[in-house]
């Protein structure tokens, strides 16, 4: 799969200079030249054609929530109210967020390609994190003060005076299972099974209207431009889109700058910012092909990131764990577990697969909670899940795990 993306990624730039003799649009014409701009800028009569304003309200909307977590005088319906907003309530310390029609819950695993006729799983998953959030308010709240042990919750420092953690009974902390779960449930599902899928952009009349130029009631863009712009919301919506700078979030931007900034993965977030605006180009050229190798490219670079974070805490908690400091430890693993949690909403490349199942994520979420989960987890159990892992994503443990 490696393989087939980096062709594609050789093959699309060529479309910045020549043409395909099939034309995607059926016509019999050759594809137009597609010709990607230096930033994701794209106008229309000299007005910017991008919005990801819905994108941007949902990280910000995540941000504020993850950061509630952490607050051991919220009530479960107040977190709950985060999570699942309603229009003009008062969930957030802004007015803005507070008025918008947006939520997280409502695009936590919905998207066509994997959940529209899969509503058993995405109710399952929706019911996950409505039970992180109420597990963190009845068992970590009420021991906030109180110092944790093999089976009892309560908070953990790690070694050397540092950072203090709340956890549960098994040493997982929730809001880091709900922070890294969200990634994949949100984030990611949005990006590479919703907006990005053909079923999204070629619904209806989409084709036509674009290649008309017909723009959406009252907009400046046409709908398959503006499902593209939503995706590239996710992952730069509170950054900066002409020159961004990444760890901007608590979601899929920071991770992407984690990363990157890996000597052995440098040059991914390029990848993946040059795909969108290659693609976002081709869309404005009637170029579908190129478009559609793009949107597998940025398949194959972000789900990469979650299975080289999955890897990266899971060997991380095993070094911690095994140098005597459970705090450390126990942190690494919870971000660990939400993120293995997200393999189930990463895409290989021209399939309609994750590179891991539910039934397989939700086996190594059991395994690591066996027992007495991290307190008396075992290097092998670590060793041979990030194996597993690892080889999925064609990568190595000596790369991801340091």
């Amino acid at each position: 799969m490696k393989k087939i993306a980096l062709s594609l990624l050789v093959v699309s730039a060529l479309f910045v200079s020549c043409s395909s003799d099939d034309d995607s649009n059926g016509n019999g014409t050759s594809d137009p030249e597609v010709i990607a701009p230096a930033t994701y800028d794209f106008q229309r009569n000299g007005v910017s054609t991008v919005n990801y304003s819905g994108q941007t309200t949902r990280i910000e909307m995540g941000d504020l929530f993850v950061a509630a977590l952490n607050d051991p005088f919220r009530t479960e319906a107040q977190l709950d109210g985060m999570f699942d907003h309603v229009e003009g309530n008062p969930d957030f310390p802004d007015a803005d967020l507070n008025a918008s029609d947006k939520s997280l819950r409502n695009k936590t695993a919905a998207s066509n390609d994997y959940f529209a006729s899969n509503t058993t799983d995405a109710a399952a998953i929706k019911a996950d994190f409505d039970a992180w959030i109420a597990s963190q308010v009845s068992e970590v709240f009420p021991r906030w003060n109180d110092i944790a042990s093999v089976g009892v919750a309560g908070q953990i420092q790690e070694a050397g005076g540092g950072a203090v953690r709340y956890i549960n009974a098994k040493g997982l902390e929730y809001n880091q299972a709900i922070n890294k779960g969200l990634i994949g449930a949100l984030m990611l599902d949005q990006i590479l099974n919703n907006y990005l899928s053909t079923s999204v952009l070629d619904a209806g009349s989409n084709v036509t209207d674009n290649d008309a130029n017909i723009v959406s009631e009252g907009e400046n863009y046409t709908t398959m431009e503006h499902k593209w712009d939503e995706a590239f919301g996710y992952v730069y919506g509170t950054d900066d889109a002409s020159i961004p700078t990444l760890n901007q979030d608590s979601f899929l931007n920071k991770y992407l700058s984690r990363v990157e900034n890996d000597e052995d993965y440098t040059g991914l977030a390029q990848r993946v910012y040059d795909a969108f605006k290659l693609g976002r180009a081709a869309i404005v050229a009637k170029n579908y092909t190129v478009r559609d190798a793009q949107a597998q490219i940025i398949r194959e670079e972000l789900s990469k990131v979650i299975g080289i974070r999955a890897v990266y805490y899971l060997e991380q908690g095993k070094l911690t764990k095994n140098a005597g400091d459970n705090g450390a430890a126990f942190h690494d693993l919870s971000e660990g577990f939400g993120f293995i949690y997200s393999l189930q909403f990463t895409r290989q490349p021209n399939t309609n697969m994750p590179y891991f199942t539910k039934t397989e994520v939700d086996g190594f979420i059991e395994e690591l909670m066996e027992g007495n989960g991290f307190w008396d987890i075992s290097d092998d159990t670590l060793d041979t899940m990030s194996q597993i892992i690892a080889n999925a994503f064609d990568i190595t443990i000596a790369e991801a795990g340091s």
